[in-house]
C-alpha cells in the first residue's frame, strides 16, 4: 500500500524537471541519483520514502536507456545472464540490510573511490576509446561486481552507474559506448529488484514516482540519442563532468555541511 503524502503543485513540477535532467545525465554517464535524491529530500519526504520513490522513477529511465541501447546493438543481454543474476541478488541483499548499516560509512568510502576514479580517468587519455581484452574472467567479473555494485545500489545508490562504467571499461575491456549500454542493463536490474522490496514495505509514493518516471524516460531517451550520435570524446568529457559534480556534492554533504 502506497503511503499518503501531500505535496504542492510546484513540488510536482520541480520533481518532474529534476527527473528529466537526471534521466538525461544518467543515460550518458550515470549519476542521475545525485540529482533526484536531493530533490526528493528537498520537498520534505522522509528518508525511507525518498529511497523507495527514487527507485520507482529510476526504473523508467534505466528501462528507456536499455531499450535504446539494445536497439543499436550496444549490448548482448543473452550473454549477461550471470551478471544480471548476481546484480539482482546483490540488490536484494542491499535493500534488505539498508536499515541495519550506516549510510555514513558508505558515504565516506564512496568519496574516496570517486576521487580515485576521477584522477584515473583524467590521466588515462585512452579511457574507453577502444575495445580491449578482458582483464579478469567473465564469470569472476559477473560475480564480484554483480554482488558488490548490486548491493550498493540496493543499499544507497548514487554513483552506481559511474562505478559500473569504469568497471566495464577498465576490467571488461569495453569502449565507453558499450560500457554505457551494459551499465543501463545492470542499473535497471538493481533498480527493479530494490523497488520490489520497497513496494512490499509500503515505502513508495506511487504518484510522485510515476510522474518523475515520465521525466526520467524522456530524459533518458534524449541522453541515449546523444550517446548514439556523438563520439567517444563527447561521452568521456560528459562522464568526467558528472563524476566531478558528484564528488563535489559528496565532499560538501559529508565533510562541510
Amino acid at each position: 500500500m502506497s503511503p499518503m503524502h501531500t505535496l504542492e503543485f510546484q513540488h510536482y513540477a520541480a520533481l518532474f524537471l529534476a527527473a528529466l535532467v537526471a534521466g538525461f545525465v544518467d543515460a550518458i554517464a550515470g549519476g542521475g541519483g545525485i540529482i533526484t535524491l536531493p530533490a526528493l529530500m528537498a520537498v520534505g519526504l522522509p528518508p525511507h520514502l525518498v529511497l523507495g520513490t527514487n527507485k520507482l522513477q529510476a526504473c523508467f529511465g534505466s528501462a528507456m536507456a536499455t531499450w535504446r541501447y539494445a536497439g543499436r546493438g550496444l549490448m548482448e543481454i543473452r550473454k549477461m545472464g550471470l551478471l544480471i543474476a548476481c546484480t539482482a541478488l546483490g540488490a536484494a541483499a542491499g535493500t534488505l540490510t539498508i536499515q541495519h548499516l550506516s549510510q555514513e560509512v558508505l558515504r565516506h568510502i564512496m568519496v574516496v573511490l570517486l576521487l580515485v576514479l576521477f584522477i584515473y580517468t583524467c590521466l588515462a587519455r585512452d579511457f574507453g576509446g577502444v575495445h580491449k581484452p578482458h582483464r579478469i574472467p567473465h564469470h569472476v567479473f559477473a560475480v564480484l561486481f554483480g554482488l558488490l555494485l548490486g548491493f550498493y545500489d540496493g543499499f544507497f545508490g548514487p554513483g552506481t552507474g559511474t562505478f559500473w562504467t569504469v568497471a566495464f571499461v577498465v576490467l571488461a575491456g569495453l569502449d565507453l559506448r558499450r560500457a554505457t549500454g551494459h551499465t543501463k542493463v545492470v542499473n535497471f536490474t538493481s533498480n527493479l529488484v530494490a523497488l520490489v522490496f520497497f513496494l512490499a514495505a509500503g515505502q513508495v509514493l506511487l504518484l510522485v514516482g510515476l510522474l518523475m518516471g515520465v521525466g526520467q524516460a524522456l530524459g533518458a531517451f534524449l541522453g541515449a540519442h546523444l550517446v548514439l550520435h556523438r563520439g567517444i570524446r563527447f561521452i568521456r568529457v560528459f562522464f568526467l563532468g558528472v563524476v566531478a559534480l558528484t564528488l563535489a556534492r559528496l565532499l560538501y554533504t559529508t565533510y562541510l555541511r
